[in-house]
């Protein structure tokens, strides 16, 4: 499965920017996607994932500012984020998972978002 991302890029405190992911080349199928991201010297965490079913879950720090969504025909989401904050400086990455038994986790190559004045 490849995962191809675009968006990221560098923007100022309280601006925009939207994320979007493409899966493609899966066999059994893409239940699950999100994003997670990893600032310098911290360990990746999840920012949100979104199932099939459109069922959501974004961390603490992503509530009410940002917003996923997928659209299950073409296999991508996409990641809406608002008001961002210097500490959303992170690289992105994009997830995909498949429920087999075990499951089967993709991700990205990763897109640098730097917030910045």
């Amino acid at each position: 499965v490849q995962l191809q991302a675009s968006g990221g890029g560098l923007v100022q405190p309280g601006e925009s920017l939207s994320l979007s992911c493409a899966a493609s080349g899966s066999k059994f199928g893409i239940d699950d996607m999100g994003w997670y991201r990893q600032a310098p010297g911290k360990q990746r965490e999840l920012v949100a994932a979104i199932t099939s079913g459109g069922s959501t879950n974004y961390a603490d720090s992503a509530k009410g500012r940002f917003t996923i969504s997928r659209d299950n025909a073409k296999n991508t989401v996409f990641l809406q984020m608002n008001n961002l904050k210097p500490e959303d400086t992170a690289v992105y990455y994009c997830n995909a998972v498949s429920r087999t038994s075990p499951p089967l986790w993709y991700w990205g190559r990763g897109t640098l978002v730097t917030v910045s004045s």
